[in-house]
């Protein structure tokens, strides 16, 4: 190793082993729990990190280093466990950056599922042609990054059955999303796969309500509760990497839970 290289190195860990002295020791716990993330940090901070380029720019890295690492990790035929009826969480948390007077509302009538990108079939769907595509349920656990979980009925199709029929690229680099709510965010293609991921329409027996993402939303067990999207107007399957909403803004990307 170089001098200027060890130099490099020993300044990047003062400048993370700084960042978590600042952290009061609850919050320094759930941090290394969670990974070094800047999203983790400015969540537990409720901070900016932009005053310092330096922790700003190492924590990134690290965070981009975290995705890699749970990639590889990840098991595509791993389940995540399931629960009987009775232990569903009633009622569901709503949760959203913003509060329920927000909510969007989509007409049924009108909605038609965007498709781009490395897709063969692109024509739109409406409710009614996936209402129709098989339907499978899970009573699977939501895992939010703040700290809580709730376990939740969906019911709806599996996300690789529906990337099939439209001729999806299943060995593209990204899955999209764009939404009713401006929000948007992205996956990777072996979560898109899994076993457990779904296109949902419902919830505990009933069309999906709006407060829980209708007309749609994407259930993945194996991810954090910011990696599933609600309300989605659009899917687009990329080898150029898409970001999300909290992503660009510091968050793991990866996101598993």
């Amino acid at each position: 190793m170089t001098e200027k290289k060890r130099i490099q190195t020993l300044d990047e860990q003062v400048i993370v082993r700084e960042a978590l002295q600042a952290l009061p020791e609850p919050s320094r716990r759930l941090f290394l729990r969670h990974g070094l993330t800047l999203g983790g940090l400015s969540l537990l901070t409720g901070c900016s990190l932009s005053d310092d380029a330096s922790v700003g720019n190492m924590l990134q890295k690290v965070s981009r280093f975290n995705d890699k690492v749970q990639a590889w990790l990840f098991d595509p035929n791993r389940l995540a466990p399931t629960y009987p009826d009775s232990m569903i969480t009633r009622p569901f948390p709503f949760n959203a950056y913003y509060g329920p007077e927000r909510i969007p509302h989509v007409a049924a009538d009108d909605f038609r599922l965007e498709l781009s990108g490395l897709i063969a079939d692109r024509r739109p769907w409406s409710l009614t042609e996936l209402y129709q595509l098989p339907q499978t349920s899970q009573v699977t656990r939501h895992i939010c990054v703040e700290g809580w979980s709730a376990i939740g009925k969906w019911g709806g199709v599996t996300f690789s059955t529906f990337l099939k029929r439209i001729g999806a690229d299943l060995t593209a680099k990204y899955v999209g999303f764009r939404c009713a709510d401006d929000y948007y965010t992205s996956i990777d293609m072996p979560t898109a796969l899994h076993a457990q991921t779904q296109l949902s329409f419902t919830w505990d027996g009933q069309v999906l309500p709006p407060e829980y993402g209708y007309p749609m939303k994407l259930r993945m067990p194996t991810k954090l509760g910011y990696k599933n999207p609600k309300h989605i107007r659009a899917i687009f399957v990329t080898n150029t990497y898409p970001g999300g909403y909290w992503e660009d803004q510091g968050y793991n990307w990866f996101g598993g839970s």
